[in-house]
């Protein structure tokens, strides 16, 4: 027999399941009100059966009733009435009823047996063939040691049912137990003891609700440590199949995660994440975004292969995701990690306006063999539509424009003005994304396997593999044992504890992880005051040139041994620090990890109570950007900016009250007094964000980290460094909506060459600068410690100055 639990949700299941042929043995069943509905829905399962021609005469099933618990629960209750009764009279009353209560339900719940199943509806059925419910009493071992431990057999003995005995009991009632007819008998006195019962006060309603919700809970312990063990054996026969984790963290960190995991056991929420239980976080619109939890279908991924052999076909030689955000860093990691194909083309990602970059991707195609790929879940972003016509507008120049469209595929949301674009520009192909999958959360769906496939990688592997690892997260997994849910617990305490730098690292060939996981973390975190901050790409240091706001994930490519890096690890767990290590078994395995840090971030923003899938502070930026755009296509600049501080090669700029709180503090003619005294503004727990509108290229990328180490190393802060304007569609979010400890230092220079944007009048360095300031603006009016430095003329001279600079104020 299936089990099921007589509650509100058992008793559809009750119907359901003996309208499809299966015996049950309803349990947990303590109310004869209940009762009655636990009857009508094995009838009218017996009914449903019937009608679509099956066997009801070969259906069984049982209803528990527990008995002995329902007297220790009264008993406690009465208990305490007697202590407080002042009449004696009343306190015998009370005693009366001690050990009474469980046979007088049970003999009226009897009752109730013998009433639907005799009339006109059960003999219907019973000339069909159906067998009666039998009534099984359960809980019958005697708890309170004044009373006959024969008590709940001997009063309980009746046709049609089934008492359930410990051996204990079966032993006593063969010693000296009576046999006779006792359910029926003293049937008014039954009555008059569950009046007598209400009449002192004492709910029997009440004493049988919380029955239910305890045994349920007991039952749900016992299935959690079944299927906890079910997980720890499956991982262990699948060995290498699912990469592993380890997590160890400071005692009091351990065991606030440990009460975490203990409070999402209790209350089920594994199985409410999979249920998209909108209330698992603020109860607003999170169910509409949890498209991820599923797999992408097979029929899909056999579709996007077969384009890609398509392509392969033409000999494109490149293939060029013009995207931002979501759409860009998932396939930047697939590219990045896997590298070139033989055969197929190389993929590259261009998420930047800033014009030296785009000039930089431009001069290593040949436009007449390069596919395209525009990537844009709304259709509107900026970024990737005046990219799009500054290539479609060269391709057509070699082409034509009737015959351009050829080279672009798009990839996104059905109805979005990207489509409408594309049908319009006769686009190759258009591949819909999944609404209910927010971009940062997509790399799995459309926007990431799209250019997987054209790129040529084994797409149904990479698929199957994040199956398995959704298998391990699964709704039947437990806390302790799910490893999305254990680091997504492990996160979020650790934020709310103040450990909310969460240091990025990872294996060379999978460096490239790290800036997805920035946008995961920070967009979907950093909100209302709280989140966590991601930092990427800073190198390991000593352990004392960190403070105790750091958590450290390391992602390790198995094979990939680095002795030196193991030893720092070491003795940063010796000093304290929470260490988190995965290990990947491959690189086909980066879609395992995909599925563990999305489910990760989603438990996290659970933890700590915000919706992980809005970005309500990105929008303010891109505001910013159109009113400095605007402006600039009616009067053909932008709005003049005064610095705060001018040098040859520097300058600086800050709003009136950051300036006057930075000149009390001693800034004055030179650039580095205004960075000394931004510098003295860190504090404890604080972080250093680089933010840069440079090309994100190998050259200014070393400079710009010499610049956080050294800022790291003297002031013992975590570091970031970030690249715009794809930072804005990524970590900009937490530093705008998150926790108020950043301290940002916005670096901009002159474009050596500009580049026209085709149908505009603003010019990519425009839309570049206006991004700057916009984001500048916004940081400002959030009261942000952000200033800006604007590197002029050579950009080496500049950042030899700027060196110099850092140099003298961190001395």
């Amino acid at each position: 027999m299936i089990k099921v639990p007589a509650t509100s949700e058992g008793l559809p299941a009750i119907h359901d399941l003996t309208a499809a042929g299966i015996n049950v043995n309803i349990t947990l069943l303590f109310a004869q009100q209940v009762y009655e509905q636990v009857v009508e829905a094995y009838q009218s399962g017996l009914e449903a059966l019937a009608a679509k021609g099956g066997e009801i005469s070969r259906i069984a099933s049982v209803a528990s009733f527990f008995v002995s618990r329902i007297d220790t629960e009264v008993d406690k209750l009465l208990d305490e009435k007697i202590a407080r009764a002042n009449d004696p009279d009343e306190k015998a009353r009370l005693a009366a009823l001690k050990g009474q209560v469980a046979i007088a339900n049970a003999k009226l719940a009897y009752q109730r047996y013998l009433r639907l199943f005799a009339g006109e509806r059960w003999r219907a059925l019973a000339a069909n063939g159906a067998k009666p419910q039998r009534l099984l009493w359960a809980s019958t071992g005697t708890k309170n040691k004044a009373y006959s431990d024969v008590l709940y057999i001997e009063e309980l003995i009746g046709p049609n049912t089934i008492n359930t005995m410990p051996l204990a009991t079966i032993e006593a009632f063969r010693d000296h137990g009576k046999l006779r007819d006792t359910l029926q008998a003293d049937v008014a006195e039954a009555q008059r003891l569950l009046g007598e019962l209400d009449r002192a006060g004492v709910s029997l309603q009440a004493v049988t609700d919380k029955l239910i919700r305890d045994g349920v809970r007991l039952f749900a312990d016992a299935a959690e440590k079944l299927f906890g063990a079910v997980a720890h054996k499956r991982i262990e026969i699948l060995g290498d199949t699912v990469d592993r984790q380890s997590v160890v963290l400071d005692q009091q960190l351990k065991k606030r995660a440990d009460e975490v995991a203990d409070e999402w056991r209790a209350h089920g929420n594994v199985r409410r994440l999979w249920q998209r239980d909108k209330s698992l976080w603020t109860n607003s619109d999170e169910d509409r975004w949890l498209g991820w939890l599923d797999s992408i279908d097979d029929a899909q991924i056999a579709e996007y292969a077969a384009f890609a052999s398509e392509i392969r076909k033409e000999n494109f030689r490149d293939a060029v995701l013009l995207g931002m955000g979501g759409s860009s860093l998932g396939p930047q990691v697939l590219a990045e990690t896997f590298g070139q194909q033989d055969g197929w083309p190389r993929l590259r990602i261009l998420d930047s306006t800033v014009p030296a970059q785009i000039k930089e991707i431009e001069a290593a195609l040949d436009l007449s063999r390069t596919l395209f790929i525009v990537s844009s879940k709304s259709g509107g972003t900026t970024e990737p539509n005046i990219l799009t016509d500054y290539f479609f507008a060269k391709v057509a120049e070699k082409t034509g424009t009737g015959q351009a469209g050829k080279q672009f595929i798009a990839v996104t949301d059905p109805g979005s003005s990207l489509e409408q674009r594309a049908k319009e520009q006769r686009f190759r192909r258009i591949f819909h994304g999944v609404p209910s999958i927010g971009g940062r959360y997509s790399v799995l769906s459309p926007f990431g396997l799209v250019p997987a496939a054209i790129a040529g990688l084994d797409i149904a592997k990479l698929v199957e593999l994040s199956r398995t690892m959704i298998r391990s997260c699964g709704p039947d997994v437990p806390p302790a044992e799910n490893p999305a849910v254990a680091l997504g617990i492990a996160l979020g305490a650790a934020a709310a504890r103040g450990r909310d730098k969460i240091t990025l690292l990872a294996s060379p060939a999978l460096a490239s992880f790290g800036a997805w996981v920035e946008q995961l973390f920070a967009e979907s975190t950093g909100k209302q005051g709280k989140g966590l901050i991601p930092i990427d790409g800073e190198p390991l240091g000593r352990p004392e040139v960190y403070g105790d706001d750091r958590l450290f994930i390391d992602l390790a490519l198995k094979g990939e041994n680095d002795a030196e890096h193991e030893v720092k690890l070491k003795k940063l767990e010796t000093a304290g620090h929470p260490v988190i290590r995965i290990t990947q078994n491959s690189l086909t395995h980066i879609a395992q990890e995909f599925v563990r840090f999305e489910i990760a971030t989603a438990v996290a923003g659970a933890v700590l109570g915000i919706n992980p899938f809005d970005q309500p502070d990105v929008e303010s930026s891109k505001v910013k950007t159109r009113d400095l755009t605007s402006a600039f296509e009616k009067s053909g600049e932008l709005p003049r900016e005064i610095p705060v501080c001018a040098e040859p090669a520097l300058a600086v700029f800050t709003d009136d009250a950051n300036a006057t709180v930075l000149r009390k503090a001693g800034a004055g003619e030179d650039v580095a007094s205004w960075l000394a005294a931004h510098f003295a503004r860190i504090s404890n727990g604080d972080y250093f964000a680089l933010l840069a509108y440079l090309a994100r290229n190998g050259e200014n990328t070393s400079a710009l980290q010499d610049l956080r180490l050294s800022v790291r190393d003297r002031r013992h802060v975590a570091t970031c460094l970030e690249f715009g304007p794809r930072f804005l569609h990524s970590t900009g979010q937490a530093y705008k909506g998150g926790p108020d400890s950043g301290v940002f230092l916005q670096i901009t220079a002159d474009d050596a060459a500009d580049v026209a944007a085709p149908g505009h009048r603003a010019s990519f360095g425009v839309v570049k600068n206006a991004q700057a300031r916009g984001d500048f603006d916004v940081l400002l009016e959030r009261r942000r410690r952000a200033l800006r430095v604007h590197l002029k003329g050579d950009i080496t001279v500049a950042f030899k100055a700027l060196h110099a600079a850092f140099e003298r104020a961190l001395a």
